[in-house]
């Protein structure tokens, strides 16, 4: 395994990398301008996500390092994607983890990376958007993939939360998928009271798109990244924007009992 001083100086040789790919991707066109925007400040909250729960977890400076390697490179998929097919949509596109491993893999800087370390950022990168990390992960891989995917998510709610009210619907991104119909569909309804993870991939309705990100707080791995959620009002926001119905209630109400239970949990890991 490289040492923590090799990785932090092969960390400072990234931050410059990826600061000039991001900025190679600048348009003149609004609308691909925007979305170039909105993912390089997302990667940047996302980095920064994951070095504060590296510290929280008492991860040591090599391991810290690199969970800030993951969060800077965690979407480096996405502009790629974004400025050829006009969609963050995975599923009208490419997989955005996929098409970031490969751009990863042609970058000498990650070949400096001991083996097992590049493994593991390239686990958790590619595994951050997957509905579920696989079954046999175990170690230091789940340990990253699992704060990759709390990072991702805990920004993703601040980056779509300006979108929730009415007023502000007409505002909306066109890759926010789902824009425009308030109603949710039944099987995401289904999901939400069972506690069941929603597939994104079905997402027909802007009231789908807000029961997909309620049912995200099922799969946070850490209260560490529950108390943010929580303290910044994301949930709670979402709720107060759903057309209530008694199964909506219903699938809110568990989701609140679910909540409080992972606050109350200590965040350990073992390396």
């Amino acid at each position: 395994m490289a040492g923590a001083v090799v990785v932090k100086e092969l960390l400072r040789e990234m931050h410059t990398w990826m600061a000039g790919y991001m900025k190679s991707f600048y348009t003149e066109d609004e609308e691909v301008q925007q979305g170039i925007r909105v993912k390089e400040e997302h990667t940047g909250y996302v980095t920064a996500n994951m070095v504060a729960l590296a510290k929280h977890l008492g991860l040591s400076e090599h391991d810290t390092a690199l969970a800030e390697i993951m969060g800077l490179f965690h979407d480096v998929g996405r502009f790629h994607q974004y400025t050829l097919y006009r969609t963050f949509n995975d599923a009208h596109s490419e997989d955005h983890a996929e098409l970031g491993v490969k751009v990863i893999g042609e970058l000498p800087c990650f070949h400096k990376l001991s083996e097992e370390d590049y493994e593991a950022v390239c686990f958790a990168i590619r595994h951050h958007n997957k509905k579920i990390l696989p079954a046999d992960t175990g170690g230091r891989l789940l340990v990253f993939g699992k704060m990759l995917r709390d990072a991702d998510k805990l920004d993703i709610y601040r980056v779509l939360n300006p979108y929730l009210s009415k007023e502000n619907e007409d505002k909306m991104p066109n890759f926010v998928q789902g824009k425009g119909h308030p109603e949710i569909s039944p099987d995401f309804i289904e999901d939400f009271v069972s506690g069941k993870q929603a597939d994104f991939y079905r997402i027909r309705t802007l009231g789908d798109r807000k029961i997909v990100r309620l049912m995200w707080a099922y799969d946070v791995n850490f209260a560490w990244t529950m108390a943010r959620i929580q303290e910044r009002g994301y949930l709670d926001q979402i709720i107060r924007h759903l057309p209530m119905d008694a199964n909506v209630e219903k699938g809110v109400a568990r989701l609140k009992d679910y909540v409080a239970q992972k606050l109350r949990q200590e965040d350990r890991v073992e390396m």
